[in-house]
Parts: C-alpha cells; structure tokens; sequence
C-alpha cells in the first residue's frame, strides 16, 4: 500500500461539502453558503486551479449551490453534514491506480451522529468511479496529516481516545495506518486545540507543507492553546521534522464561548491556498506566511466565520481527488 499523496500534489478535483440543513445551521446557513462559495471560487480560480465538485444533501441546497458558485459541479448525495474531510474517502494512488480507502464513522464519538455521513464516502467515491474499500476502525480523515513520504502526524487525544476505537492501543492503530494508508512512520502529537469536537483534529494544529517539514501557530502568553502549541513543538523537533510557524487568531469567541478558530485549516489547490480567517489582529500577517510557504501558488485567505459556528472551516470540509 502506498500512502496517499501529499495535499501539495496535482489534483483531479476538490469535493466541498455544501450546507443544506436549515436546522443544524439555523441564522448561519446562508452566510456559510456564501462563505463556501467563495472558497470553491479561490480553488477554481478562473480555471486555473482544479474543478469543484460542491457536495449538497438535497435539491434546495443543490440550487442554491448552482446559483452561487456556477462553474462548480453539483452532485446532491443525502448526508447530515458538511465535514467530508472526516466522513469522505481518503484517496491514494495516482492515475488508473487510485483508490478509494473508507473507514468506519461514529460521529466523532458519538457526538454528532447524523444520517448519511457513515455512507457519503463511498456514494462519492463509486459516483467519481473510483475503487472503494472499507476498513474496520473508526478513523476521520482529519486526524490525520502526511507528507506523502509514509510519515503521519497526529494526535494522542484523538487517535486514542476511547471513544472512537477502546479496543485499539497505539501499536494497533500504527499496524492499522500502515496496513490501510502505508505509514511507514507515526509522529503523536498531545492535545488538540480547546474546545474542538473533534478531539483534537490534527488538521488544525500541525500541517506538513514540504516533505518533511510541518507548520504549527505560534501564540502570545494569552491565548487559550499557547501550552499546546508548545508542546507540539517540542515533540516535532524531537522527531526530527522541521518546523515553521504561523500566527495563530489567538482568543476567538462566539455567544461567550471559545471557537476553535485556526489559520492551519488551510487548503492547498493546484493553483491558490484558502486560509481562514476570522478577524483577528493577525490574519492578514497568517496569509503572508502561508504565500511564503507556497510561492507557486497564490495564498487567499477568506473570511469563515459562519463555518466556524459549525466546528470547522475550509479544511474541514472538503477532500482533494488526485489526479
């Protein structure tokens, strides 16, 4: 099994999930269908970037999803949320040699356990003609970060939390990622940021953007996960990976409660790289960062802070076919 490739690799195409239900993003929906929108517009640049698959639920949103973003492709598949980098198929391999890898879904612990999303993955994988196999562990797509080389990161308090597989320990789940994705290598992290439902999804805490080399925030001494930066940090460079930094939005509220807002839940398109942004005192200083890491590529950073009453941001919610 060879690993997937690298975000940074030419892509077929971006699926995007598109929100459809009224009912789980009430006064947010139509701003966070503007918002994705024109996150599918960034990755398509004029057609110069990959083609967008949008992905909504149901024919409403589908029309919606036509009317805003009309160079996109619309495919309307059931699901009950928008999260495809968690409840999507990890594509690997390139060319005639690409398959679609699945893996068991429960709503990341049980939280959110919402019809459709334990099959989307395979519905878009058999509609874009792609192979398709199931393994037999809970995993979400967003826990996990690689840089193409076989070496995974993630992190400790999702990958082994109880909730998701109890009867795994860590050398299980290792022989599991390189049975199913081919780690040849698995690099754990500690904690994820606060306050996010997905126990500390990876995605938004330590990205690789070379082979080898992994951006994490860096933090002033008020920020809620100043601590947890730094240690993952340390344990990076313990591991023998270079690191890089970004700002990080530091202390993001909505109705009194801490988001978890970050600027590592970029998307990385053939031709632009989607930061999200929430303002904040340091987001444009985050897209000038990430243009330095990318300098083929044309970094755009977009406001998505009607996502982010949702748990997640542009990252989140889609999945890249390799081409």
């Amino acid at each position: 099994m060879l690993p997937p490739l690298p975000e940074w690799a030419p892509h077929e195409a971006l699926w995007i999930g598109f929100p459809s239900h009224r009912e789980l993003w009430a006064e947010d929906l139509s701003p966070a269908q503007a918002e994705v929108a024109a996150f599918a517009r960034a990755i398509y640049a004029e057609g110069k970037g990959e083609p967008v698959w949008l992905v909504a639920a149901d024919e409403t949103a589908a029309n919606v999803a036509c009317e805003l973003a009309p160079f996109s492709r619309v495919i309307v598949e059931p699901f009950g949320d928008i999260w495809l980098r968690d409840t999507g198929a990890i594509v690997t391999g390139s060319g005639k040699a690409r398959h679609a890898q699945g893996f068991g879904f429960n709503g990341w612990g049980g939280k959110y356990d919402l019809p459709g999303d334990d099959s989307i993955g395979q519905r878009l994988a058999v509609e874009a003609e792609l192979s398709y196999a199931k393994a037999d562990w809970i995993l979400e797509g967003g826990a996990i970060d690689g840089d193409g080389s076989g070496t995974f990161i993630t992190t400790e308090q999702c990958l082994l939390n109880p909730n998701r597989n109890p009867s795994l320990a860590r050398g299980d789940i290792e022989q599991r990622l390189a049975r199913d994705l081919g780690a040849t290598r698995v690099v754990w992290l500690g904690e994820g940021l606060a306050d996010d439902h997905t126990d500390g999804h990876v995605d938004n805490l330590a990205r690789f953007v070379a082979p080898g080399c992994v951006a994490i925030p860096t933090a002033s001494r008020d920020d809620p996960n100043r601590a947890i930066y730094i240690d993952a940090a340390r344990r990076l460079s313990d591991a023998g990976l270079d690191v890089v930094t970004l700002p990080s939005p530091g202390h993001v509220e909505r109705d009194g409660e801490i988001m978890p807002a970050s600027y590592m839940n970029f998307v990385i398109g053939n031709a632009a790289v989607v930061v999200p942004l929430y303002g904040a005192p340091l987001d444009a200083a985050a897209v000038d960062v990430v243009q330095g890491l990318f300098p083929d590529r044309k970094a755009v950073g977009l406001r998505a802070d009607h996502l982010l009453t949702g748990g997640g941001s542009f990252h989140c919610i889609s999945q890249q076919v390799p081409k």
